[in-house]
C-alpha cells in the first residue's frame, strides 16, 4: 500500500490496473484521454498485462466492450460528454445483454454551446439505460469505486455494467493524495471474474443473442433487468461493508455529514459535495443546524436510505449540476418522487441549479441557499427552482449581448 498524488484520471487508471482487466476498448475525448494514455503506457512497458485497442468511435468502443464481456473477460473503458451520447444506443444494448464491465465517465457539459468543463447532464442522460451509476466526490473515491464497481457488476445477483462518474477538470486533472492498495490486496478484494454462463468458445459456438421480440417476452426481459438493478442495492451494501473491513474506507450508498441533528439539509452529489461539506462547517460555526446528504448511487436509486436520513427535517435544498429542459434538476425530481407520501417527509423540498459548464458554486451561494431555505421553512412556502447566478455575471452577459447587437448592426444584419 502506498500514498501518492494522483489526478482523478490517474486514480481511474489505477483502479483498472488493480482490477487486472483483460481488455480495454478505447476512444479518446477530453477530459478522459489521460486515463487511456496512462493505461497504454503501462501496457507498452509491460507493467500491465492487458490488451488495449483503439476503436473508430465511442459507439464501436461500447459495442466491443459488451462483446468482449460476453466472452467472459474483464473489460474496462472510459469516455466523456459527447462521447457518452455517441455511445448511447449501445449503452442500452449491452445493458440488455447483461454484460458486466466498468465504464468510467468523466463528466463534461454538453453542446450547444460547447464547453470543456464539468456538469452532470451527460451522465444523467444515461440514467435509464440499465447501467448502474456510482458518483465520486474525490480522487480516492475514483480508485476505490472502480474496484467496488467490478464486484458489483460481476455479482451473479446483478450482472450489469456500471458507470463510475467523476467530474471533469475538478477531479480529472486535480491531484490529491490517494492511497493505492497493494496489488495483492486489491486482487483479493475484487477476485477473479467468474463468468459462469457467460462464455464463448470457437470450438463450441452458441448464440447468446435473440431476434426481434414481441411485447410480452420483451417486457419480461426488461423487467428482469430492472429487478437486477434493484438487487444491486443490498449487494452494494455487502460489498462496501467488506471494502471497509479490508481497507478502512467507508462508502455507504448515501453518505451524510452533520445531518443527524440538522433541521436543514443540502443534498447533492459529485465533487461539489465537498464544497457543500465545507459550507456546512462554516454555517454550523454561525449557529445553523444544517447538514449534508450525499448519494453515491444514482442507479439503483437509494430511496430508503434517503427517506431515513431526511425524515423529520424541516427543509431540504437539492443542488443539481444538471438541467432537464422544461422541468428542472434531475436529482430534485427523483428525490421528490422518493419522499412523496412518506409520513416524515420534509415539508419544504427546494430546487437549486448550479455548477453548469463548470461554473463554481461559491461559499456565499451556499449561505444564500441556506437563507432562502430557512425563509421557506418559516413561511411554509417552497420557492420556485432557482438558477445560481450572481448580479455581476448577469451584467457581464448583458455586456456581451450589447456587443453582439452592435456587431450585427455593423454587418447589416438584424438586431
Amino acid at each position: 500500500m502506498s500514498r501518492t498524488l494522483l489526478t482523478g484520471n490517474g486514480a481511474a487508471a489505477w483502479g483498472a490496473r488493480l482490477a487486472q482487466v483483460d481488455y480495454i476498448p478505447a476512444f479518446p475525448i477530453t477530459p478522459q484521454t489521460e486515463i487511456i494514455e496512462t493505461l497504454a503506457q503501462w501496457i507498452d512497458t509491460e507493467r500491465m498485462d492487458s490488451r488495449l485497442v483503439t476503436l473508430e468511435s465511442e459507439h464501436s468502443m461500447i459495442t466491443a466492450a459488451g462483446g468482449a464481456a460476453a466472452t467472459g473477460v474483464r473489460v474496462f473503458s472510459a469516455t466523456s460528454s459527447q462521447g457518452l451520447l455517441y455511445a448511447m444506443e449501445m449503452l442500452y444494448t449491452v445493458a440488455g445483454w447483461r454484460t458486466p464491465f466498468v465504464l468510467v465517465n468523466v463528466s463534461r457539459g454538453l453542446a450547444a454551446p460547447i464547453t470543456l468543463e464539468a456538469d452532470h447532464n451527460d451522465v444523467m442522460a444515461a440514467r435509464d439505460c440499465g447501467f448502474l451509476q456510482l458518483h465520486c466526490a474525490n480522487c480516492q473515491e475514483v480508485l476505490d469505486n472502480t474496484l467496488i464497481a467490478y464486484r458489483l457488476a460481476e455479482d451473479e445477483r446483478v450482472r450489469l455494467p456500471v458507470i463510475v462518474n467523476l467530474d471533469g477538470f475538478y477531479l480529472s486533472f486535480t491531484r490529491e493524495p490517494v492511497v493505492i492498495p497493494a496489488a495483492e490486496q486489491a486482487a483479493a478484494f475484487v477476485g477473479p471474474f467468474n463468468p459462469s454462463s457467460i462464455h464463448f468458445r470457437a470450438s463450441a459456438p452458441e448464440s447468446q443473442a435473440v431476434a426481434v421480440l414481441g411485447g410480452a417476452p420483451y417486457s419480461y426481459f426488461r423487467y428482469e433487468l430492472h429487478l437486477a438493478a434493484q438487487n444491486a442495492l443490498p449487494v452494494y451494501d455487502e460489498i462496501s461493508a467488506e471494502f471497509r473491513t479490508r481497507f478502512g474506507r467507508d462508502y455507504p450508498a448515501v453518505d451524510s455529514y452533520c445531518a443527524g441533528d440538522a433541521e436543514l439539509v443540502f443534498v447533492m452529489l459529485g465533487s461539489f459535495a465537498t464544497k457543500a461539506r465545507a459550507a456546512v462547517d462554516r454555517l454550523r460555526e454561525a449557529g445553523w443546524a444544517i447538514g449534508l446528504v450525499q448519494p453515491r448511487l444514482l442507479r439503483p436509486f437509494p430511496e430508503q436510505p434517503l427517506q431515513q436520513l431526511l425524515a423529520g427535517k424541516r427543509g431540504v435544498a437539492v443542488i443539481d449540476q444538471n438541467l432537464s429542459m422544461g422541468k428542472g434538476g434531475v436529482l430534485h425530481t427523483e428525490l421528490a418522487a422518493a419522499l412523496y407520501g412518506h409520513p416524515d417527509a420534509p415539508p419544504v423540498l427546494a430546487s437549486f441549479i448550479g455548477g453548469l459548464g463548470g461554473r463554481d458554486i461559491s461559499d456565499e451561494e451556499f449561505f444564500e441557499i441556506a437563507r432562502v431555505l430557512q425563509a421557506a421553512v418559516d413561511t411554509g412556502q417552497t420557492p420556485p427552482p432557482r438558477l445560481l447566478y450572481t448580479q455581476d455575471e448577469l451584467m457581464e452577459i448583458r455586456k456581451l449581448q450589447a456587443i453582439a447587437h452592435v456587431e450585427r448592426k455593423e454587418l447589416g444584419g438584424t438586431a
